[in-house]
């Protein structure tokens, strides 16, 4: 059990630095409450105290279902749109890391027709990726799924 920690937690800390690199703060709050009740409910395997594995049954539950949504949003299965700023609580227009810096990707700047007109991501160019980001973020949350079941 001890080991499937470790890799639980490994996986929730490497994708908690991909979605601080896109400012998705929705997930970055779920990959911390996930990091936390990982050590709770180790804390409470070890110590055999129930209520934390309680906790960290209940929150497992919670888990799976937040990276089922997580895949149905990058899927844009019923009605969600990935073009939405549902991830960063509607407070930037920034999106998955891996949009821009993917396997493969080649990233170029397209500087605006206008003048005074401020480079943001609209004006940002990606070609050439391997595999696109909504399936790395699909993978991502398939195997934080497998690693809780």
């Amino acid at each position: 059990i001890f080991c499937l920690c470790v890799f639980l937690q490994l996986a929730a800390l490497e994708r908690q630095i991909f979605d601080f690199l896109g400012f998705q703060w929705a997930p970055i709050l779920g990959n911390f409450l996930q990091i936390i009740v990982v050590i709770l409910g180790l804390f409470g395997t070890i110590q055999f105290r129930p209520r934390y594995i309680v906790v960290y049954t209940v929150w497992t539950a919670l888990w799976v279902t937040w990276n089922v949504f997580i895949i149905c949003f990058y899927l844009e299965v019923g009605g969600l749109s990935k073009e939405t700023d549902l991830m960063t609580f509607n407070i930037s227009m920034h999106r998955s890391w891996w949009r821009e810096h993917g396997p493969g990707c080649v990233r170029r700047v397209v500087r605006p027709s206008s003048p005074g007109i401020l480079e943001d991501y609209s004006y940002v160019s990606v070609t050439g990726c391997i595999i696109d980001f909504q399936y790395l973020e699909v993978i991502h949350s398939a195997i934080q799924i497998l690693l809780s079941v």
